[in-house]
């Protein structure tokens, strides 16, 4: 059986337990340093203390190592990669190649990723990055299914791929903009967003096509409803973007899709890894870790930031990527502002997609599950699949004037009439949406999840009078437990020398003292037996007599000799890195990159990584951007294309040229140029005054 792995972002280490209890198999943090988001850092005691929460449940703890690193930070990210080593980490993501060769020279044993920042775009990018020795590719989200497919078949390590969270609008690894404009390198974990940033987009003679607006800022990625295609396609990892968000928006988003990675293996014939590693073969998925979530909030992806939400190039298809008018998560939509007061501190709103139905205002939600209303303020969807719109006192809204977003809080919300603070820029006929629903937030603090290993129990006595045995107590109790990860013991107590009155009572009660919750296990008592004459019956004809509380005290014990044994991790892939590295250097072999020679885009800055690449045959002719800033380089090269984006791709009218187009902001000016063969989109300093 194939495993499937939802992989998390964790911004702190009670980040990371939250997101582990609502259902990932596996959660990915920073530590102290060398992580791409320099706000994001963690201790090593926190990275350890994640590591032995995360274990009970066979959750793997991936550390993002994947910054580029300079000559005199190699001695302290050696001493880094052993520390997460011994604090229990899984394996690290990185993108320097020197952290492959100081893995090497030590004989580091944990598992390398390849970060999406290596931008693995090709079957020889792939095959290129495995004979190094990566276990794992981190996908560029800007793939199809199709693409996929061909990397799938062109290597046999596993593939992490994007399904949730922000988009970059450049391929990643390659995006130099913020290192050029404010010497803060997107590869070194400072970017300043640029990309999020307002310009006027014009023309060659100066004509303004667009004016204030987020012209490279992209909607959010969204592939909840096409998991199963990723997995049909080679995908092991189904990654969230994140590791700057905060607890809710991780717990809601991760709960969403473990619910639909656990409606994909329901569906298959054997449903989960009951006892024990999964096959990377055969048919059929199993999660990557152990233990049932149940209970707590429901989850609703529309209720957390999002700038509007996109698949992006997943069919092979161009659609409507730009975030519209706002780089920020405007949130879901309301409706329509259909009454303003005179002062401006109250307004009415007719809803999105109203219908009317005994005397409820409703808009449809497409794409949901059918959820009927819990009658705890937040809303919920009807027996139709329309949702009902509820307002809270302490929402947080928003809507566009002109080239600004509005925000405000509603102190009091009635039906659909909202008061609040004076907002001068209210107007009639503004599209309205809910940014903060304080119904949904308590919802997701209060109701919480829980997570359980699933422990059989079979429990069988025997009689020590019956059988010519000594002892203090006539019978004995053997409880034998066989957690769902696959660990087996047996715990035998004394059982006291009373019989039962009522066999079937007594019956009764060991089961439901035994088939109980102890920490984060989910006791199940499978079967009752006892020994009599030599053999253990099934419907044993007597039974001791025992007590609630001795029973409870042999279930504490069984957790407690559980806690003792290690969960059974799933088998994780490992390459032999130093014969990977061998291997590549003997035979110099550069056939598999479409371009031998390495350029400031292989990010090569420091010379244990420029030493990788030469062993691999390849003719250095630049170092990284952020040590050379060579002229004339691209800032940017994307999928995305504001051409197309605005209707004016030579491809879709006639009589367009793929002329160089310019945004403005600030009075900085950056040239827009069109590889029309490729599909894609450069940024650029112009080299020309205009």
């Amino acid at each position: 059986m194939r495993q499937l792995e939802l992989l998390a972002p964790a911004r702190n280490c009670d980040i990371g337990i939250a997101a582990i209890d609502c259902g990932a198999d596996a959660v990915y943090i920073a530590g102290p340093a060398f992580g791409a988001r320099q706000a994001a850092g963690n201790s090593m005691e926190d990275i350890r203390n994640l590591c032995g929460y995360a274990h009970r449940f066979g959750t793997r703890i991936f550390i993002t190592f994947n910054t580029i690193l300079y000559d005199d930070e190699l001695q302290e990210a050696r001493r880094l990669m052993h520390g997460f080593r011994d604090a229990g980490a899984d394996a690290l993501i990185v993108q320097d190649l020197a952290i492959l060769k100081m893995a090497a020279e030590d004989g580091l044993d944990i598992p390398l990723h390849a970060s999406t920042q290596c931008a693995i775009r090709t079957p020889e990018d792939a095959i290129f990055l495995e004979k190094l020795g990566f276990s794992r590719l981190v996908l560029e989200r800007e793939l199809s299914l199709e693409q996929i497919r061909k990397i799938r078949d062109a290597v046999s390590c596993e593939l992490e791929f994007f399904v949730h969270g922000a988009l970059c609008v450049c391929y990643s690894g390659q995006c130099y903009l913020s290192e050029n404009i404010a010497g803060r390198s997107a590869n070194r974990g400072a970017c300043i967003q640029a990309c999020r940033s307002r310009y006027d987009l014009t023309d060659r003679e100066g004509k303004t096509l667009a004016k204030d607006k987020p012209l490279l800022s992209l909607k959010d990625f969204r592939l909840r409803d096409r998991l199963e295609d990723l997995a049909e396609a080679g995908v092991t990892s189904f990654k969230i973007e994140g590791r700057l968000k905060n607890i809710s928006y991780v717990k809601n988003v991760v709960r969403d899709y473990s619910i639909a990675i656990d409606r994909i293996i329901e569906r298959q014939e054997d449903g989960r890894c009951d006892t024990g590693p999964a096959d990377t073969g055969g048919s059929g998925y199993c999660r990557a870790s152990f233990g049932k979530v149940s209970g707590g909030f429901t989850p609703d992806t529309d209720k957390t930031f999002n700038r509007g939400y996109t698949e992006l190039f997943i069919d092979g298809k161009r659609g409507s990527w730009a975030s519209s008018d706002s780089a920020k998560s405007m949130g879901e939509e309301i409706g329509t502002i259909s009454y303003v007061s005179k002062d401006r501190d109250m307004l009415r709103v007719s809803p999105a997609g109203t219908s009317r139905s005994k005397g409820r205002n409703r808009w449809e939600e497409e794409g949901r599950d059918k959820r009927n209303d819990d009658g705890k303020g937040n809303g919920g969807t009807s027996a139709q699949g329309i949702k009902e719109l509820k307002l809270n006192n302490g929402d947080g809204f928003s809507f566009v004037k002109g080239a600004e977003v509005i925000g405000f809080r509603g102190d009091i919300c009635n039906g659909l009439e909202i008061r609040c603070r004076r907002v001068p820029e209210l107007f009639v006929g503004a599209r309205l949406y809910r940014n903060v629903d304080t119904a949904f937030e308590k919802m997701l603090e209060r109701e919480k999840p829980v997570r359980e290993i699933t422990v059989g129990l079979e429990a069988a006595f025997s009689d020590n009078a019956a059988e010519g045995n000594g002892g203090t107590d006539r019978f004995v109790l053997s409880v034998s437990a066989r957690s769902e990860d696959g660990r087996y013991i047996t715990v035998t107590a004394g059982a006291g020398s009373e019989e039962a009155a009522d066999r079937e009572r007594m019956i009764s009660v060991i089961s439901g003292q035994l088939s109980k919750k102890t920490g984060h296990y989910r006791f199940e008592l499978r079967s009752v037996r006892a020994m009599e004459n030599g053999n253990l019956q099934d419907t044993p004809s007597v039974l001791p007599f025992m007590t609630a509380a001795a029973l409870n005290g042999i279930r504490r014990s069984i957790a407690s000799a559980l806690d003792e044994i290690p969960c059974k991790k799933l088998p994780l892939l490992r390459r032999d890195i130093p014969q990977a590295l061998n291997r590549i250097s003997e035979s110099a072999s550069h056939a598999e990159r479409a371009n031998a020679a390495a350029t400031y885009r292989e990010n090569i800055a420091n010379q244990l990584a420029k030493s990788v690449y030469e062993d691999a045959g390849f003719e250095i002719k630049g170092m990284a951007y952020e040590l050379e800033h060579p002229q004339g380089a691209e800032l940017m090269r994307t999928k995305y294309c504001i051409r197309h984006e605005l209707g004016i791709c030579p491809k879709q009218k006639k009589g367009q040229t793929p002329a160089p187009l310019y945004l403005l902001n600030n009075g900085r000016r950056l040239a827009l140029n069109f590889d029309c063969s490729r599909c894609e989109m450069t940024v650029s300093i112009p080299q020309f005054r205009m």
